[in-house]
């Protein structure tokens, strides 16, 4: 299994490892930059742009993957089936949109991966609504605005303060919490672990490891089916497409989550993880003993063309609780 300098930091942050504790005083001149970032947005020394239509952020805590990509998806289907007209507006990392006339960026399903990044294509696929690409996320949001958009949901946007927001969702991964409770360096946490008192709502991918913040609501990522890389054809996840041993890649913020995925399913699977947002090589995906390719729904956008034949991708998708689908819709209700 391949592990880059980022993802063994991760394991550290979230197994508390003890050497940590010399980037504490990098912690301190972190949290105070923060702190003062944020003061200057709710003063107004830095401009907000406020929308004339509801913004709903979906973001992290922490870094690494938490299973935020598929709620954002489930969330875009969700509110397009109750009346509204959804957009995405996503950083766009791991693209560069000069190539494709700069930003902001429309991404659809054949927007290349390398232009528009490979979550937001993954999420035009998955939802068939607007997408754009633009780190300036007021500027994208603007142009969903323009799409005919009435509701902007922003992928991944908690930290980008320059966009207004009428509703934040932080999205915590069960099995690794928030690893130290430090924030950057010396630990996982983007912002501090009292930021949670000020979102809207805290929604936990799987069965939590720790004690859950009080009024936190779950949902599960459930595996829908297998998809050929070879022509997209789609099956059931049982019985799988293949016999015996796979080999498994995972170019995700928490490819260990993908990998306990396919175990859960009986898959034999012979793990390759690789860094978030990881650019593949044929040289990657590579094998000498004919074995089939298996890999996540956002590595796919990025190894179409790369994966050699009898490649599959596991689609899956988020499965909120009831109660809190009654929330949101309650939320919104009032917003049209």
């Amino acid at each position: 299994m391949t592990r880059g300098v980022g993802e063994r930091w991760l394991m550290a942050a979230y197994g508390n490892a003890a050497w940590l504790k010399m980037l504490r005083p990098l912690e301190s001149l972190y949290r105070w930059v923060m702190k003062r970032r944020a003061a200057a947005y709710r003063q107004g020394r830095r401009a907000v742009w406020h929308a004339d239509v509801p913004v709903i952020v979906v973001g992290n805590l922490t870094l690494g993957g938490t299973g935020k990509s598929p709620l954002v998806a489930w969330l875009a289907r969700h509110l397009s089936e109750q009346g509204w007209r959804p957009g995405i507006v996503s950083r766009g990392y791991g693209g560069t949109a000069e190539a494709a006339g700069g930003y902001p960026l429309h991404v659809t399903p054949t927007t290349a991966a390398e232009h528009g990044g490979d979550e937001p294509r993954m999420l035009a696929r998955q939802t068939g609504l607007p997408v754009v690409a633009d780190p300036d996320r007021p500027r994208g949001a603007r142009a969903l605005i323009e799409l005919g958009c009435d509701l902007v949901i922003s992928d991944d946007g908690l930290q980008h303060l320059a966009l207004g927001r009428d509703i934040e969702l932080v999205v915590v991964d069960g099995r690794r919490g928030f690893g130290n409770a430090r924030c950057l360096p010396a630990g996982p946490l983007r912002e501090p672990l009292s930021r949670l008192d000020e979102v809207d709502a805290v929604l936990i991918n799987g069965e939590p490891s720790f004690e859950p913040p009080a009024g936190a609501w779950f949902f599960r990522l459930v595996p829908v089916r297998w998809r050929s890389l070879d022509d997209d054809s789609a099956c059931s996840v049982t019985p799988a497409p293949f016999d015996g041993a796979v080999h498994a890649v995972a170019g995700i913020g928490n490819p260990e989550r993908f990998f306990a995925t396919l175990r859960e399913l009986g898959v034999e699977a012979r793990p390759h993880a690789f860094p978030d947002h990881h650019r593949f090589t044929t040289v990657d995906l590579a094998f000498d003993d004919g074995l089939p390719l298996v890999m996540t729904a956002k590595d796919a956008e990025k190894c179409r063309r790369l994966a050699p034949p009898k490649s599959w991708v596991l689609e899956v998708e988020a499965e909120p609780e009831p109660a809190f689908v009654a929330w949101l819709d309650q939320r919104l209700a009032g917003m049209r």
